[in-house]
C-alpha cells in the first residue's frame, strides 16, 4: 500500500521563500504520517501570476536554489513538486533565458527524471495561451524542445519509474495541468502516456484559477478521459489568490483522487490550505482509503465563497483592514457592503451616504438601515453644496481668445450627473478613506461595466471591484444568499433588492415615479454576456440574425421573450446599437482605467478580456440583416 500526501498549499506569488518554508513543513507531517509519496502543486516554489518577474534571472535562480533545498530533505520520501527550470547554455529566439514550467521528483537526495527525457525533470508539454494564461510568453514546452533537436515530442515524453522498499515499484505518468485538458491539442500527452506504456498512476499538478462551475466540469471531463485510459488519477492544485494586474483570481484547490473508472474517490476541501493523505493499493490500481466528496454547492453559494474568499485574501495580502464605502440605498452597494462584513469588524467599516437634491428619502433611510443591520460606523455628507459651487464657478468661466470673450462653457444635466458622482468619489470617499485610515471600494456590476454606465473616475473608482465580474441578476441572488444562508437576518435591506435601480443623479431618474437606470434585467445581462463570455463571442450580426429566426433566448439563456420587449424589429435594433455603440466603443476607454476586480466567471473584464480602443464596427451581413428586417417592420 502507498500512503500518499496530497500538499494543498496557500502559495503566495512571487514570494519563494514563504513558499518554501511551507512546503518544509508539509514534507515533514508527510513523514510523520509515514507517508511515501507527498505531491505539491504547479510552480508551487514562484507562483505562477507573476507577470514578467519571469525575465529576471536572480528570481529564477533563487526559485532553483530553494528547488534544490526541498530535494535535499526527499530521504525516505518521494517529493513530487513544480518549479520552474533554466537552461543557462540556451536563449529563446527573444534572447532571454531559457525557461521551462517543470515537475521535479525528488528521493533519496536525487532527481527522478522521466526515462527517455534529456532533463532531470519534467516538461509542461502543452502551453495554454488563451483567457488569462499566457504560458509562451514566458516557459518553452516539450512539443518545442523536440522540434529544435529534431525530435517528435513522443521521444522525450515518457513516465517516471519509482522504486521503494522491498521491491515495490510504481510507474508515474507526469503530467502539469493543461497536459490533461487536450481535447484541442493534436498531441495528447495523457494518452500517449498510457498506449505506449504500463502506467500505474497519472499525477497531474496544477495551478488552476477558480471559475463557476470549473470544478465540476473538470470532474466530469477528467473523469471522463480517466475511464477511457482505466488508469487511477491524483490531481493537486493549490489555494490562495494570485494576480495579473487587472484580475485577482482566487484558486480553491478542489485537489482530488479518481480510481481508473473515472470516479471521483477523494476531495480536498475547498479554499482551504490542507494536506490529506490518501492510500492507494498499486497492485489492484485502487484508492482503499476512505471516500470523501465535498457537499454539491449551487451556482449563487459558488459564487459567494470565492468572494468571501478572495476578498478577505486581498484585504491580508495588502495590509488594509479598514474600508470605507459609499452606500446609495441601492442593490450593488448594499451587496458590497454586506460582503466586507463577512470578512471586516463593524468597526473597520464606514459607510457614507452622499446625497442630492435628487436622492430620495426611500434609498435614503435604506443606506442607513444597511449601516444599521451591518452595526458598522455610518455618516452623511451631501454632495449639493459643492454642486452647486461647480455651477456658480462655470458661469464665472468666461472663455477667451486673444483677450476677447468666446461664450462660456455649459453645464448640461447630464455634465452635472457626472459632476456628482465624481465628487462622491475622487473628493468626499477619497478623502473619508485617508482619514478613517483605509480605502475606499468600487461598488461596479458587469452588465454596468459592460456599457460603461459609470462615471470615469466617480463610480468607477476604487481600489478593488470585488462585484464587477457578477451580472446584476447574480447581484440580487447573492443579496438574496447573504440574508437567508450567510447572516441568518435581513443585512441587505429587503427595500434596496425591491427598489428600481437608478443613479438618482437627476429628475429624470426620479424612483418615486419609477424612473431608474434604462438597462432592462436580466435581458441585457444576457445579451451582454453573449458580447463578452461566450468563448466564439457573438457581435450584433449573430444577434441580430438569431432575433429574426426567434431562436435568441435559446442562444444567449435568457427566459425573457425578447419580441414582447421588442415587438417590433426597428426598437430592438435600436436598442442592440445603442449599446454596442458603447460596449465597443468608450466603455472600454472606462475599462481600462478600472480598479482591479475579484473575477470568477468564464470570462471577465482585464487581462482576462483583451481590448482595444477601436471605434465600433457593424459587418457587411449585419447591415443587410437590418436592411431586412425594418423592411418587415413597413
Amino acid at each position: 500500500m502507498l500512503k500518499i500526501a496530497l500538499a494543498q498549499i496557500n502559495i503566495l506569488a512571487g514570494n519563494p521563500r514563504h513558499n518554501t518554508a511551507t512546503m518544509k513543513t508539509y514534507i515533514s507531517k508527510a513523514k510523520n504520517g509515514g507517508c511515501d509519496i507527498i505531491i505539491f502543486p504547479e510552480l508551487s516554489i514562484p507562483g505562477y501570476f507573476i507577470g514578467d518577474i519571469w525575465d529576471q534571472p536572480d528570481f529564477i535562480n533563487e526559485c532553483i536554489s530553494f528547488g534544490d533545498e526541498i530535494r535535499s530533505l526527499s530521504d525516505n520520501i518521494v517529493i513530487i513538486f513544480g518549479n520552474v527550470a533554466k537552461e543557462s547554455d540556451r536563449l529563446n529566439l527573444d534572447g532571454r533565458t531559457r525557461k521551462y514550467n517543470a515537475m521535479f521528483i525528488a528521493q533519496n537526495g536525487q532527481w527522478l527524471s522521466p526515462a527517455r527525457s534529456p532533463y532531470p525533470f519534467y516538461i509542461k508539454t502543452l502551453l495554454p495561451n488563451y483567457r488569462e494564461f499566457n504560458d509562451i510568453r514566458y516557459f518553452t514546452s516539450l512539443m518545442e524542445v523536440a522540434q529544435e533537436r529534431h525530435a517528435f515530442p513522443e521521444d522525450f515524453l515518457s513516465p517516471v519509474q519509482i522504486a521503494f522498499d522491498k521491491g515495490r515499484k510504481i510507474c508515474i505518468g507526469p503530467l502539469i495541468c493543461e497536459d490533461s485538458w487536450d481535447d484541442n491539442y493534436p498531441f495528447k500527452p495523457m494518452s500517449y502516456l498510457n498506449d505506449t506504456y504500463d502506467i500505474d498512476l497519472f499525477i497531474n499538478i496544477s495551478s488552476s484559477p477558480f471559475t463557476l462551475g470549473k470544478t465540476n466540469r473538470r470532474h466530469r471531463l477528467f473523469g471522463q478521459a480517466i475511464k477511457k485510459i482505466n488508469r487511477p488519477a491524483i490531481y493537486v492544485n493549490c489555494t490562495g489568490i494570485q494576480n495579473n494586474g487587472k484580475n485577482i483570481y482566487t484558486f480553491d484547490g478542489s485537489s482530488s483522487t479518481y480510481q481508473k473508472d473515472g470516479s471521483l474517490h477523494y476531495e480536498c476541501h475547498p479554499f482551504t490550505e490542507e494536506m490529506s493523505i490518501v492510500t492507494c493499493d498499486e497492485t489492484s490500481g485502487k484508492f482503499v482509503s476512505p471516500v470523501h466528496h465535498n457537499p454539491h454547492q449551487d451556482q449563487t453559494s459558488e459564487i459567494y465563497h470565492s468572494l468571501h474568499y478572495g476578498l478577505q485574501s486581498f484585504l491580508e495580502s495588502i495590509g488594509v483592514n479598514k474600508v470605507v464605502l459609499g452606500v446609495s440605498g441601492g442593490i450593488d452597494s448594499a451587496v458590497n457592503a454586506a460582503l466586507y462584513a463577512t470578512v471586516l469588524s463593524p468597526e473597520n467599516i464606514l459607510l457614507v451616504n452622499m446625497p442630492s437634491c435628487y436622492n430620495s428619502s426611500l434609498t435614503k433611510n435604506l443606506a442607513k438601515q444597511l449601516a444599521d443591520n451591518i452595526d458598522c460606523l455610518y455618516t452623511v455628507i451631501p454632495v449639493q453644496d459643492s454642486l452647486e459651487l461647480t455651477r456658480h464657478q462655470f458661469g464665472e468661466a468666461a472663455l477667451l481668445q486673444q483677450d476677447s470673450a468666446a461664450g462660456h462653457l455649459q453645464l448640461t444635466s447630464f455634465i452635472e450627473e457626472n459632476i456628482q458622482a465624481r465628487d462622491r468619489s475622487s473628493r468626499i470617499l477619497a478623502a473619508a478613506a485617508a482619514s478613517f485610515g483605509g480605502v475606499f471600494t468600487c461598488n461596479a456590476n458587469k452588465a454596468e461595466s459592460t456599457v460603461g454606465y459609470a462615471t470615469l473616475y466617480g463610480d468607477s473608482a476604487g481600489f478593488l471591484a470585488a462585484t464587477a465580474d457578477l451580472w446584476k441578476h447574480q447581484i440580487y441572488d447573492l443579496a438574496r444568499y447573504l440574508n437567508e444562508k450567510v447572516f441568518r437576518h435581513e443585512v441587505v435591506p429587503q427595500g434596496s433588492i425591491d427598489v428600481v435601480p437608478s443613479a438618482e443623479l437627476s429628475s429624470a431618474q426620479d424612483i418615486t415615479k419609477g424612473q431608474g437606470d434604462p438597462l432592462i434585467y436580466p435581458y441585457h445581462d444576457y445579451l451582454f454576456a453573449s458580447f463578452v463570455e461566450r468563448w466564439q463571442r457573438a457581435t450584433p450580426e449573430s444577434i441580430l440574425e438569431w432575433y429574426l429566426d426567434g431562436t435568441l433566448e435559446q442562444h444567449i439563456g435568457c427566459d425573457v421573450n425578447v419580441h414582447t420587449l421588442f415587438p417590433k424589429a426597428g426598437d430592438f435594433i435600436a436598442d442592440l446599437e445603442r449599446w454596442w455603440r458603447l460596449i465597443a466603443g468608450f466603455a472600454v476607454a472606462k475599462r481600462i482605467q478600472s480598479p482591479p476586480i475579484l473575477s470568477i466567471s468564464r470570462r471577465s473584464f482585464g487581462n482576462d478580456l483583451r481590448e482595444a480602443q477601436l471605434k465600433p464596427y457593424f459587418t457587411v451581413r449585419y447591415e443587410k440583416l437590418k436592411e431586412k428586417a425594418l423592411a418587415q417592420d413597413k
